[in-house]
């Protein structure tokens, strides 16, 4: 059996990754090496490639049980900014990544964001400097190189890889590419596979073959698939057998997490899937919204806001959302019996020693699996004026609403609150326990019953509460548990005191932002 690993292939494009791929590769599959025609008529990688290499197990992995081989199946990914959408769902069925970079031109914009893919779905990484063949001269290869080596070291040490190895080569004439590969299998590794949970196989490629069925090529996410199982096309709400497996022209009867592989299932029409999720039945649904925890990313510079709208990438889709942000103190898990306070943008101060989560709301139902990993990104920016990061927050889904009239059967039980304020000043004295205020509420429209018994505070510290409505100008009278001193009384006196107009009446509380229709506001301190 191979112990397979899944090698990414991610840079800037031009820097040579298909090259790369073909110089590295034994075995190449249907979809390797920029094979779709508008590929070859452009001249850049539009689509994931996928090839192999097959070695013997390196000393440090041999004893390994149930494996006898190392197989590096490499998924070259395209390098233009308008297909990040396509990177970003190829990077999540990585376990180790070549990062491919330019010699003469070093760091790119898409550099740049490949790493931080990277970072977000891997930890293992070599940095690949190729087009040594472009710098011939040998005095300004070894400075150009030294100072590339230099700058990457210096932009590694702030970001979370395990140790990663710099390796020059020049995937056209073949130069070091033996020190690549030799780099590759002293870093292989076996990756924590579980076979026990339910199937995920993430296909990116279908194909019909006449009288066997609908071939899926694609990555075991996990889990495992035997022929003969019975297996779930989610996006056409299909049930299928499969009938056969290969990897790489070589027939199997069980895969497992982390293989790539074809499984050839019962007919279906393989224009309607191309690339998605085939899996164990019932366990990946669309959703209409969903909620994570969500963590910034440094390097994008833009605001994060509520009500804005984010590209979110979940698997291999992406899809528009607005986003709602709250938070909470301390570090506890979601959960509808908690109250969260809104946050109107992401800044250092809002997230202090505070855990934020994000409702997001999805212009059309996306194909999410539980804890998926979740990507947020402006993908709408001006790529060819504009190289700042678009990769703006990531997260794993915390809960999800599949039904479509979520709005009225769960946000209501999502207790989300704006901490709101309201300042009015005193109208006149009842008793030394009671006071009129006025300007707390609005004159007309306003329903002050929902204020009755909140605390309200005036400037000089006293606390009385809402106790009755007075009027109809929206004035309320306030009681105090004890009297009012007689300092505030004589500031409060119009005929003995100028500084009435300084004393304020402040009434804080909390405004629930989702509330079930027909049903009175909620308002709490």
């Amino acid at each position: 059996m191979f112990l397979n690993l899944n090698v990414g292939i991610l840079g800037h494009v031009d820097s040579g990754k298909t090259t790369l791929a073909k110089a590295l590769s034994a075995i190449a599959s249907t979809a390797a090496f920029d094979k779709h025609p508008q590929s070859q008529e452009r001249g850049i990688t539009l689509d994931l490639g996928f090839s192999a290499a097959q070695f013997e197990l390196p000393e440090h992995l041999k004893g390994l049980v149930g494996y006898d081989r190392l197989q590096f199946t490499f998924v070259d990914c395209p390098g233009h900014a308008s297909l990040i959408r396509t990177i970003i769902g190829g990077a999540q069925i990585i376990d180790m990544m070549l990062l491919v970079i330019d010699a003469e031109k070093g760091i790119q914009p898409q550099t740049a964001e490949c790493l931080i893919i990277g970072e977000l779905t891997c930890r293992k990484m070599i940095v690949v400097l190729n087009k040594l063949d472009t710098l011939a001269d040998a005095e300004r290869r070894a400075k150009r190189l030294e100072k590339l080596t230099k700058g990457i070291r210096e932009t590694l040490s702030k970001m979370a890889f395990d140790e990663t190895p710099i390796v020059a080569i020049s995937a056209l004439s073949g130069e070091n590419i033996q020190t690549l590969t030799e780099t590759m299998l002293r870093r292989a590794f076996l990756p924590t596979r579980n076979a026990d949970l339910p199937l995920m196989f993430a296909v990116d490629h279908c194909f019909a073959i006449k009288g066997q069925g609908t071939v899926c090529t694609g990555t075991v996410l996990q889990g495992t698939v035997s022929v003969g199982d019975k297996v779930e096309i989610p996006k056409l709400k299909l049930e299928r057998k499969v009938r056969s497996i290969q990897m790489f022209r070589q027939s199997y009867t069980t895969i497992r997490q982390g293989d790539r592989a074809g499984i050839c299932i019962t007919q279906f029409d393989p224009k309607s899937l191309e690339r998605g999720i085939v899996c164990a039945a019932d366990y990946a649904h669309y959703v209409y919204a969903a909620i994570l925890k969500i963590t910034p990313l440094r390097y994008y510079k833009r605001p994060i806001r509520s009500k804005a709208k984010f590209h979110i990438t979940c698997g291999y889709e992406t899809v528009l959302a607005t986003i709602l942000l709250f938070s909470t103190d301390g570090k506890e898990p979601f959960s509808y019996d908690r109250q969260y306070e809104f946050l109107e943008e992401l800044t250092d101060d809002a997230i202090a020693n505070r855990t934020v989560f994000a409702l997001l709301e999805f212009e059309k139902p996306i194909l999410a699996t539980p804890d998926a990993l979740i990507i947020g990104s402006k993908l709408d920016s001006d790529i060819q004026h504009n190289t700042d990061c678009r990769i703006a927050f990531h997260g794993h889904l915390r809960l999800t609403m599949r039904e479509p009239n979520y709005v009225d059967s769960v946000l209501p039980g999502l207790q989300v609150f704006k901490q709101k304020c309201k300042t009015g000043t005193i109208q006149r004295i009842v008793n030394e326990q009671e006071l009129i205020v006025a300007g707390l509420f609005k004159k007309a429209g306003s329903n002050r019953q929902v204020f009755l018994g909140l605390t309200v505070t005036l400037s000089s510290g006293d606390r009385g509460v809402i106790e009755d409505t007075f009027g109809t100008g929206g004035k309320v009278k306030l009681r105090f548990h004890q009297p009012i001193t007689a300092e505030v009384l004589e500031r409060l006196n119009p005929k003995t005191s100028a500084k009435r107009e300084d004393l304020l009446a402040e009434l804080k509380f909390k405004k629930f932002l989702f509330e079930r229709a027909g049903k009175e506001k909620k308002i709490v301190q």
